[in-house]
């Protein structure tokens, strides 16, 4: 059998995006079961309200993480919204300690992917945006949108 190449989303938090003003991101490998890996592999999973809290042994977990359970799954289905271990090494999780205990800080889940057939989820540090901050940034993204627009109709009034 070949082995998988290349990269795979399979789920986004969009929300996390606009909710946090992201500043560090991480790649750690997640500990599944057999049904949960298959459940990914049709492209089943939400990332919507999840979290990743850190506990006293220093280890890190993937909380609320919806990945529903395997249609063709039997008697040992796993539990949609389980606590999920991620895989980092000590030093980034020491790092991501320290980031956390600031205030105002947090570690949101961004995105679930395959990569090179393995599951992993990107993580990013970020502290939450206010309100306004909020509109202000998506006040900035529909601005140069339109900038983008209005370039690429006077490019194409040029060229004929």
């Amino acid at each position: 059998m070949a082995k998988e190449q290349g990269t795979t989303t399979i789920a986004l938090n969009r929300k996390a995006r606009h909710d946090y003003e992201i500043e560090d991101r991480y790649e750690a490998g997640i500990a599944l079961t057999g049904t949960e890996v298959k459940s990914l592999r049709e492209g089943r999973a939400s990332l919507a309200e999840s979290f990743v809290s850190i506990d006293r042994r220093g280890e890190i977990w993937l909380e609320n993480a919806n990945i529903p359970e395997y249609l063709n799954g039997t008697w040992n289905n796993h539990a949609p919204k389980r606590k999920r271990k991620l895989l980092l090494h000590a030093a980034q999780i020491a790092k991501l300690t320290r980031q956390t205990e600031a205030k105002g800080y947090t570690i949101v889940p961004l995105s679930l992917y395959f990569k090179d057939g393995r599951v992993k989820v990107e993580i990013a540090v970020g502290r939450g945006r206010r309100e306004y901050d909020k509109r202000q940034a998506l006040r900035e993204e529909q601005d140069k949108r339109e900038a983008q627009r209005a370039m690429r109709y006077k490019n194409l009034r040029s060229r004929s």
